[in-house]
């Protein structure tokens, strides 16, 4: 292993901190935009790239670069394509290092406004065993070119990017599959209850048609309008939840973009605040509970509370926490709230106990309503 052959404990502890930063939770631009960053600082280097190869690995399909002014690049052009010295590592995936890049028998012309460089190390980053683009420094900063250790460490460094690289690549996979695991679902929800909803409404009308007596006509076209209604909001929670994937978003972004989308439908912005490490601290599965229960309750306050004012505070301790406060007319917990009849509160609490969570549903101290809604993380 290169880490091995690293004899300064100063070097190692900061190769240690660079493989560290190396995050596999990000989009992989970014992932590899910090990959080539980490790498430049750990050897002192004044420019740093990475090139990933193509599927037939015969050439560089994308080049990041770090060190570069947006006007240098600008200016330089077109990305290489791995011609010259950096097709070597293409052709031959083997750590090279040059004192002079300019005078390797394989260097090509620089294009046109390209920054002098002349020291030079590159290394191939495997995943799984299979080289998946190159990592290229150059022009080492207080000497004349890189040293052995530098090459090990930026060796090392390349096999922890690996891992990452591997690892975002899974998490893609997965989120992929959560989709249309989720899709799936939706489509089957959609299928078993709005569809078969709609077709009793349709039943019950025709069957008014024989009543004959108008007081029993009026409570039947009463309660189809109500149904329908029903029907609408679960129309409305599926197309949210086909729209609302929270990617990689996380938890507080994904929060503050639902009151700003609630806003119109509530005729003000509800104020939200956070308490703990929300971001980035719940699972994609509670996080994606957590939505849905949170577009619930507030769908809830501007149909039935007639509120002006709403509180949403989402906590994270040893359980995540969402709480929801109107000052509007109240909730009668009885007949609709956490232990009623009421459909939107019987789907939070059946969320909240899917995850071992529970739900409490009370008048709140300005005379509307308080909901608390929480399950382990």
């Amino acid at each position: 292993m290169p880490y091995r052959r690293i004899n300064d404990a100063a070097k190692l502890q900061r190769l240690v901190a660079a493989i560290l930063m190396i995050e596999a939770d990000v989009d992989l631009p970014d992932l590899l935009r910090h990959l080539v960053e980490e790498a430049r600082q750990l050897v002192g280097a004044r420019f740093g790239a990475l090139g990933v190869l193509n599927e037939a690995r015969t050439a560089l399909d994308q080049f990041v670069t770090v060190g570069l002014t947006d006007e240098e690049e600008d200016h330089i052009g077109a990305r290489p394509t791995g011609r010259g010295v950096l097709g070597l590592l293409i052709t031959d995936p083997a750590a090279l290092r040059l004192d002079d890049l300019r005078s390797h028998p394989d260097s090509y012309g620089y294009p046109a406004h390209h920054p002098p460089m002349d020291s030079f190390l590159g290394v191939p980053v495997r995943v799984r065993g299979e080289v998946y683009g190159n990592l290229y420094l150059t022009d080492k900063l207080n000497a004349d070119a890189f040293s052995e250790e530098d090459e090990f460490m930026v060796g090392a460094l390349a096999l922890a990017a690996g891992v990452a690289i591997e690892n975002n690549r899974l998490n893609a996979t997965v989120s992929l599959l959560r989709m249309l695991e989720d899709r799936d679902r939706i489509a089957r929800d959609l299928h078993d209850q709005v569809i078969q909803r709609i077709f009793a409404v349709g039943i019950s009308l025709q069957g008014a048609i024989r009543i004959g007596k108008p007081l029993e006509i009026v409570d039947r076209v009463n309660q189809a309008v109500d149904d329908l209604d029903a029907t609408i909001d679960h129309i409305r929670t599926a197309i949210f939840d086909l729209e609302d994937g929270l990617g990689d978003r996380g938890l507080r972004r994904s929060v503050l973009d639902l009151a700003t989308q609630m806003t119109q439908i509530l005729g003000f912005r509800p104020q939200v605040s956070f308490h703990g490490p929300v971001e980035g601290a719940v699972s994609q599965r509670v996080a994606d509970h957590a939505l849905a229960v949170l577009r619930e309750a507030l769908t809830n306050v501007s149909k039935h509370a007639h509120a002006t004012h709403v509180l949403v505070s989402v906590t994270l301790g040893e359980e995540l926490r969402i709480e929801v406060t109107d000052n509007g007319v109240g909730a009668d917990v009885k007949e609709g709230g956490a232990t009623g009849g009421g459909r939107g509160l019987r789907n939070l609490r059946s969320r909240a106990e899917r995850l071992g969570g529970s739900l409490e549903v009370e008048e709140s101290d300005e005379a509307g309503t308080h909901l608390v809604w929480c399950v382990p993380c």
